[in-house]
């Protein structure tokens, strides 16, 4: 035969249930650093969507400087390879400005 489990009195019950974790608090420093994040994926990802498919990306001085590696430098995957990680970088920055809710006081 087995004792019956324990019961927690009704009262305890009550004083776990009804405590409210308050709302973390953020400093501007945080707000900053945020925005500054925000800023610089979205410059980064606007510039790796679009340089791979303008003329400035033949001509540039990494492309230059092994010539063996030409051909690799104006395949078309590797340019949609790094218009991808650019497509990342804009969904990171989209993604973060929704984020920016969690500065707004309630």
């Amino acid at each position: 035969m087995m004792p019956p489990d324990p019961q927690l009195p009704a009262a305890a019950e009550t004083v776990h249930s009804s405590a409210a974790v308050p709302p973390p608090t953020y400093h501007w420093y945080q707000k900053v650093s945020a925005i500054v994040f925000i800023t610089f994926c979205l410059e980064i990802g606007l510039y790796l969507l679009i340089v791979p498919w303008t003329e400035s990306w033949d001509g540039n001085y990494f492309s230059a400087l092994l010539p063996r590696m030409k051909t690799y430098w104006d395949n078309l995957y590797v340019r949609g390879a790094v218009s991808g990680l650019g497509a990342v970088n804009l969904y990171i920055s989209l993604a973060e400005i929704f984020r920016l809710r969690r500065f707004a006081r309630r």
